[in-house]
């Protein structure tokens, strides 16, 4: 083979490895929002609602938070870096697929998200 082809050669691979690992990524990172909806209906609903407004005004309001604000927090419940003995509980039975589907699922719900206040 001569230089021409295997430079050729390297540079298909190389690409086709990229695709494969953008198709990869891409899988990993889908959401599922009727299973987070799912999810939200058996283990969060009961405190932050399935509309995502907290049931009293100590729960906190999961609506239209981003997604990756609610990843964070439920698997940093989970591993213990932020300590809450019922939140530490409910994160514990969740996979990292079900976190990710909660946090788009709540995120998604846009409409009820709080007004941002404009104090001056």
């Amino acid at each position: 083979m001569n230089n021409s082809r295997i430079t050729l050669t390297k540079s298909i691979l190389t690409v086709v490895f990229l695709l494969a690992g953008i198709s990869l990524s891409s899988s990993v990172l889908a959401f599922d929002k009727e299973a987070g909806k799912e999810k939200a209906q058996q283990v969060c609903a009961s405190c932050h609602g399935m509309d995502g407004i907290g049931i009293i005004p100590t729960y906190p309001n999961l609506a239209g938070q981003y997604v990756d604000y609610l990843t964070k927090a439920l698997k940093d419940y989970r591993s213990g870096v932020r300590s809450n003995a019922i939140m530490a509980g409910f994160s514990a039975t969740l996979s990292d697929e079900d976190i990710r589907n909660l946090a788009y699922y709540y995120a998604t719900l846009k409409d009820n998200r709080l007004p941002v206040l404009d104090l001056k």
